[in-house]
């Protein structure tokens, strides 16, 4: 699974990756209807599963049953092709960049277990609070922001805010 015999491709340039990330959400709002997000697919993911073992529970909460109670299928939602497009997406780009292996990447002062538990704490986090933001980073500051939604700028510039905030005392262990 690894191409660690070639020397992998270099990063895009920053800009030229806002403009064509800017472009695939242009054409995302002007083909289907819908800007981008990958929260909403998630928890349809986690719903489709809830709804497996448990499915008096998804019919009676809220949120879940808007999701998939009843006769809904969570599963049924163009959130789920874009969740799939974007790990093959992600797979090939690594592959053809030579950048496709297995790895745990982390700073000099943390061990790999570490690593996995913070990756997995901050993972659910930030779950939690595009839950609570009603929309992960692409679903409310890209497609929000474009629309100048001002909920979704407060939430980018929250994210910000919070990164820096954060950044200082975990620092320590990138160095």
């Amino acid at each position: 699974m690894s191409n660690s015999s070639r020397t992998p491709a270099p990063y895009w340039n920053p800009y030229a990756a806002g403009i064509a990330l800017g472009l695939v959400l242009f054409l995302s709002i002007l083909i289907s209807g819908n800007g981008l997000g990958a929260s909403g697919g998630v928890a349809r993911i986690l719903t489709g599963a809830t709804k497996i073992v448990a499915t008096p529970f998804v019919d009676k909460n809220p949120y879940l049953g808007h999701l998939g109670g009843g006769a809904a299928n969570p599963l049924a939602h163009r959130m789920l092709w874009m969740l799939m497009g974007v790990a093959l997406g992600g797979f090939v780009s690594g592959w053809l960049g030579g950048r496709l292996k297995l790895e745990t990447v982390r700073g000099p002062h943390v061990g790999i277990r570490t690593r996995w538990i913070m990756a997995v704490l901050g993972g659910a986090l930030m779950g939690w609070g595009a839950a609570m933001a009603r929309g992960c980073t692409s679903g409310q500051a890209l497609s929000g922001g474009a629309v100048l939604g001002v909920g979704s700028w407060a939430f980018m510039m929250m994210v910000f805010a919070g990164g820096y905030l954060i950044a200082y005392p975990f620092r320590r262990l990138w160095l």
